[in-house]
Order: C-alpha cells, then sequence, then structure tokens
C-alpha cells in the first residue's frame, strides 16, 4: 500500500509539537491549504522539498525506505 504523504507530512509537524497556523506561515500559504497538503496522497516533489526543508525532516528518504519495504515484501509473495 503507498505512503500517504499528506499523512506523513502532519504526522511529522505534530510530532515537532509545531501548529498548522506555524507551518502554513512558513510555506506562505493558508491554513485551509495547509489542510489540503495533509488530504492529499501524492504531492508534487519541489513542495515535498520545501517542506522537508521546513520541517527539516527528509521525507524523501522516508518514502524510499517505504519502497523498498514494499519491493523486499513483495519479492517473498512471488
Amino acid at each position: 500500500m503507498p505512503v500517504h504523504v499528506g499523512k506523513l507530512i502532519e504526522r511529522t509537524l505534530h510530532a515537532q509539537g509545531r501548529s498548522v497556523t506555524w507551518f502554513a506561515v512558513q510555506l506562505c500559504c493558508t491554513r485551509p491549504n495547509v489542510y489540503k497538503i495533509f488530504a492529499k496522497a501524492s504531492i508534487d516533489t519541489s513542495l515535498l522539498w520545501r517542506i522537508s526543508h521546513i520541517l527539516e525532516h527528509d521525507f524523501f528518504q522516508e518514502l524510499s525506505e517505504a519502497m523498498e519495504e514494499a519491493v523486499a515484501k513483495r519479492a517473498t509473495e512471488v
């Protein structure tokens, strides 16, 4: 099952104890737009890069690890 990147971002933001308002200011967008990001299953890589930088979290690495796990699981099923 693919990773829902919006939920991953939301979880990371809350784990850091940061508010949606803070995140919206950092992204130069509105709170409703932040909630739209949280709802997205996939996201543009340039936006994900900005978010990774703002939250100081490597979402690309996390997605890569999830892909490796999925590939390994699939290999054992075949």
